[in-house]
């Protein structure tokens, strides 16, 4: 079905609003070729045109950050840590349930932030319904965190050729900058892997071979550094301050906050054994993280939507719709919430708009309801459009 149109009651273009429909989308070969205000009834259609009727479309959804060879449903901590030793069949078959999990929550495309497996390479390759952007592997300091998904370096050449054999597979570089929380202290482990020379460094080189680059961070001595390496995008930046996010403003330096990680670890702290004390820790992170996101969107920093979805308890597809309800909890507008998700990441990075605007590439979904009117209704995803056709659950 190469030509179609869809009836909308109201509908999010990428940018805004658009109420007080109904609004005829037409669809052929892929592209809109026109959005009216006007309906037409399912059964009308136009010179034989199917018509489909809708109370919401958007753009397709997209995660900043995840990890799609990773199951987050898994909890048991053995079991994670044994199925790092599976085959590459065995998680390419949980990438393609991540791909499948994401695509029922309205995610057309997906940021995949490294793993040292191939497995985000491959599914980058195979999946038809999700776009996967894929860094291959990250770069880390030997011995220190990111063992998963990072390659170890040491001396300025290292550093360099592993920059060049990366980007000649990878979309974006993936910097293992910081540590892990450590909840039961309220800090964040270690010192940062690179000092700032060595991270100009790495940015410089990674943009001279074309990647942007986005940096695992959180802490004040590792923002200040991403800050002052002017990176493209902080990934989680939990302990923020106002005075990095006003040099991330200034910069234009994207935040990913992923929220849902240390969520998790909040709402179910007897599977991992937290204390009251942790438990306190984590709800003053997440507090203070709720603060400073909005302070973010006050002052001009490009908040991105991104799960790390993979991690302990957070599963694919929905942990994006968590991210969105966090943003708007921390204050930000629907329009701002789904601009984090859908056309900013988009031309942050250099992606074909899915704009629902004539011209653009066929690319959204609809929903049973306006999120505008009742923010469940991003957990209502009843039809995906594009590739030609609609798809139809």
């Amino acid at each position: 079905m190469s030509s179609y149109a869809v009836v909308t009651d109201t509908y999010f273009d990428g940018e805004r609003y658009h109420f007080a429909g109904p609004y005829t989308l037409e669809v052929e070969k892929g592209r809109i070729v026109r959005v009216v205000k006007s309906g037409l009834s399912v059964d009308q259609g136009q010179e034989g045109i199917p018509v489909k009727q809708a109370a919401f479309i958007m753009p397709g959804l997209v995660e900043a950050h995840s990890h799609l060879f990773l199951d987050g449903g898994l909890l048991d901590f053995n079991a994670r840590n044994e199925y790092l030793n599976a085959s590459g069949e065995e998680m390419l078959a949980v990438a393609r349930a991540n791909i499948a999990a994401n695509l029922a929550s309205g995610v057309t495309l997906v940021v995949d932030a490294g793993d040292r497996y191939g497995v985000n390479h491959d599914i980058r390759l195979e999946s038809r319904s999700v776009t996967v952007r894929s860094a291959g592997w990250a770069l880390r300091r030997a011995g220190r965190y990111g063992g998963f998904m990072a390659r170890e370096v040491g001396s300025r050449a290292e550093i360099a050729s592993a920059i060049r054999e990366i980007s000649t597979t990878a979309d974006d570089l993936k910097v293992i900058l910081t540590g892990i929380i450590d909840f039961k202290a309220g800090v964040v482990k270690g010192e940062p892997q690179f000092d700032p020379d060595e991270l100009r460094f790495i940015v410089a080189l990674a943009r001279e071979q074309g990647l942007r680059t986005f940096v695992h961070c959180s802490g004040v001595a590792g923002l200040e550094a991403a800050v002052a390496a002017g990176v493209d995008s902080i990934e989680h930046g939990f302990f923020m301050t106002r005075d990095i996010l006003k040099s991330m403003a200034d910069k234009g330096i994207a935040w990913v906050p992923t929220f849902s990680p240390v969520h998790f670890q909040w709402q179910h702290p007897e599977i991992a054994g937290w204390d009251g004390q942790t438990v306190a820790n984590l709800r003053r992170i997440l507090d203070s993280h709720l603060e400073h996101v909005g302070t973010a969107a006050d002052m001009g920093v490009p908040l991105v939507a991104g799960s790390d979805a993979g991690s302990h308890g957070v599963r694919h597809g929905e942990a994006l719709i968590d991210e969105l309800d966090f943003f708007s909890r921390a204050g930000l507008s629907m329009e701002e919430v789904l601009r984090s998700a859908t056309s900013r990441p988009r031309a942050r990075w250099g992606a074909e708009p899915v704009s629902i605007e004539a011209g653009c590439r066929a690319e959204f979904i609809a929903l049973a309801g306006s999120p505008f009117e009742d923010p469940h209704h991003l957990r209502t995803v009843v039809a995906r459009y594009g590739f030609d056709a609609p798809r139809i659950e």
